[in-house]
């Protein structure tokens, strides 16, 4: 049942040129894979892509690495939105995406390119909710979980190449 989702507001940033948004997954594919990856509550996200410099910025401002990288997520406190009727603030952040990254990888990756923007707005999503993979079980944990997405999204393992 729709009404038993929780609520995404989801705001899209076209940061880019032109030859970057012919690239770009559209709004709606967007919405439809992070609602995909809200786990619990209601959530306020920006996703905001952008080209090669503005995504080196931050990730140099941001994380102290001098190159663009594929997604950025920046989390703003826990339950950061706007309280609901019952005092409950919702999920709040933002992901980067630098779409000449994200272009590249996937086609350094033969993955189609909707494949690999819906497993980067998934995992961006999955971090905004406190999931990581800085040890091998929080690794393990957010990766099945990411597959099990992507699957019912109609989308194949991000990790498969792997262990093949």
């Amino acid at each position: 049942m729709i009404d038993s989702l929780p609520h995404l507001a989801l705001i899209i940033q076209k940061a880019i040129g032109k030859a970057n948004r012919e690239n770009a997954p559209s709004s709606g594919d967007m919405r439809r894979w992070a609602q995909a990856a809200l786990q619990g509550g209601d959530a306020e996200v920006t996703v905001r892509l952008v080209g090669a410099t503005e995504g080196r910025e931050l990730n140099r401002d941001f994380r102290s690495k001098d190159y663009a990288t594929n997604v950025l997520t920046f989390v703003y406190g826990e339950g950061g939105g706007m309280p609901d009727e019952d005092g409950d603030a919702p999920l709040a952040g933002d992901l980067v995406l630098c779409v000449p990254v994200v272009v590249r990888e996937a086609a350094e990756q033969g993955k189609p390119l909707a494949a690999h923007f819906a497993h980067l707005i998934v995992h961006g999503m999955l971090h905004l909710q406190g999931y990581d993979h800085e040890d091998s079980d929080e690794a393990e944990e957010m990766e099945a979980l990411e597959t099990r997405i992507l699957a019912e999204l109609g989308y194949p393992d991000p990790y498969a190449e792997r262990s093949a």
